[in-house]
């Protein structure tokens, strides 16, 4: 049995996330944040330790699709 924690986001952006999973594979917000956080760590991974600009760069391109403000 997997154990889960909770992760709080301002309700504005979980409005924003509801609208933007419509009509997409993911069912709900915390599908799609369990997929953001998964590819970022399964890149580091496999990259090793992520330099400033990269996680600069995945900041940049959530912030632009409305993940960050």
């Amino acid at each position: 049995m997997t154990d889960y924690t909770t992760v709080s986001i301002p309700k504005d952006l979980a409005d924003r996330v509801e609208e933007t999973i419509e009509g997409t594979s993911f069912s709900s917000t915390s599908d799609l944040v369990r997929f953001l956080l998964r590819s970022i760590v399964i890149q580091r991974e496999q990259q090793g330790e992520l330099t400033e600009a990269e996680f600069s760069e995945i900041a940049d391109q959530l912030e632009d699709l409305g993940y960050l403000d």
